[in-house]
């Protein structure tokens, strides 16, 4: 039996595992550091095409930028040692050491804003409904379930089993989630797309591909002691051997890399909907689990860089391009309708972080840096829905999909995976549907 999350803190920005040694913010981003023509890279990431911004010169004023950076995206001031906002430009670092800036115009006072270039739609520049019943008519959206299934989710420690009970593996729940919900808004008229259709992962690297950079992370670490290999999901030491490593890095990062680069290349969605199963901690012992008295739902956008993480080129750089596409401007009108359905549906209470990696910015949603958010380059709503291992939703999940009604706890409940694809469906139909009914 593996273990899922131990906590939340320490929770997916790359989703690491295990947790014990990774940051809290930011935690498989922060794996190390590499240098390539005086860039600091977070793993796997090419260094940064910097000429890519000069199709956003003038297409954002000062006050738009300024208040996106300090209010979304770097809220804590985290961008000043990399961003400097002068009253006509930004002179960004394009590397530290040694220095290499970029100059970022702002639109002139007087003037209007020229169109930031994107491949997604919002929904203000879509036709107006031309039917009530499918209000998703003609909108592009991709399904992202979280995670790996079948013979990965052990690998992923996404994976668990109590007894003679049914295997609980996110991947596969999540997996069946986006089946259910693209039939369903496909029936509202959307054009949808997965972007994992089955089980098994989009890179084609597999751990043994990675075992160099792993070898080289641990190192950069400074660890004295470094395995080969780990004995199974109990070994104390696991953390410190290239086996770990090399499986971070596939499951967490190249994965994920591989996704944007459907997602950003051959899908080009005006939303993407990433699906996933939150976890709690359920004690010290991987072979005896123990269920949790907590069950709660939470959606992440993406935001709340630290100094730390920006200290990254390439992630420098992807933020900007979030923030001048003004994705959070689309996340954050789509971010309150799915919330509010998927709380009616489930009766879930909101999540709260305790830490400083996340923000709140509304009931139940918060901005976090994730990296499938930061890297799709378009609308990210990233769900988190249900504790796998809860007692509630463990329950549930072992009743397994059905159709109709069946008895939970004294009350007449749709299947979890049902219930999860039609309460996101109505908070996307109910947005759509508004933001394209002529005024």
């Amino acid at each position: 039996m593996a273990r899922p999350q131990q906590d939340q803190t320490r929770k997916r920005t790359g989703r690491a595992r295990g947790k014990a040694r990774l940051l809290p913010a930011a935690a498989a981003l922060l794996l190390c550091a590499h240098a390539a023509s005086a860039q600091r890279l977070s793993p796997l990431a090419a260094p940064p095409d910097w000429s890519q911004l000069d199709a956003y010169q003038e297409t954002i004023t000062r006050d738009d930028f300024s208040r996106l950076l300090n209010t979304v995206y770097a809220p804590g001031g985290g961008y000043e040692a990399f961003i400097q906002v002068r009253p006509d430009s930004a002179l960004i670092k394009e590397t530290v050491t040694p220095e290499k800036n970029f100059t970022l115009r702002f639109a002139a006072g007087g003037q209007a804003a020229k169109p930031a270039p994107r491949y997604w739609r919002p929904a203000a520049a879509l036709p107006p409904l031309t039917s009530a019943v499918r209000p998703l008519e003609g909108i592009k959206i991709a399904l992202d379930p979280g995670h790996l299934g079948g013979q990965w989710a052990k690998m992923e420690e996404r994976w668990f089993q109590i007894g003679n009970s049914k295997p609980v593996a996110e991947g596969d729940m999540t997996l069946l989630t986006a089946q259910l919900l693209e039939a369903k808004l496909r029936a509202l008229g959307a054009e949808t797309s997965l972007v994992r259709a089955s089980a098994e992962p989009a890179t084609s690297e597999r751990p043994g591909d990675l075992r160099k950079a792993a070898a080289d992370e641990l190192k950069r670490q400074g660890l004295l002691f470094i395995r080969e290999n780990y004995n199974g999901p109990g070994d104390l030491l696991k953390q410190n051997s290239i086996q770990w490593e090399s499986e971070l890095l596939f499951y967490r990062i190249s994965e994920i890399r591989q996704r944007a680069l459907i997602v950003n290349g051959k899908l080009k969605p005006d939303v993407t909907v990433c699906l996933h199963f939150n976890a709690e901690p359920w004690g010290p012992d991987p072979a005896n689990p123990q269920l949790s008295d907590k069950n709660h739902l939470h959606i992440l956008l993406n935001g709340c860089y630290s100094a730390e993480e920006l200290g990254f080129d390439d992630v420098r750089q992807e933020m900007l391009v979030r923030l001048l596409e003004r994705c959070f401007e689309e996340e954050s009108a789509i971010a309150p309708k799915v919330a509010g359905a998927l709380s009616r549906a489930t009766g879930l209470p909101p999540y709260a972080y305790g830490t400083n990696n996340a923000r709140q910015v509304a009931p139940y949603i918060w901005t976090r840096n994730l990296l499938a958010s930061r890297l799709y380059r378009n609308p990210v709503i990233y769900i988190e829905s249900y504790v796998m291992n809860s007692k509630a939703a463990f329950e549930r999940i072992q009743m397994g999909d059905y159709e109709g009604l069946r008895d939970v706890g004294g009350e007449k409940r749709k299947s979890i995976y049902r219930e999860y694809a039609d309460a996101v469906t109505d908070g996307l139909a109910a947005y759509y549907a508004a933001a394209r009914t002529p005024k």
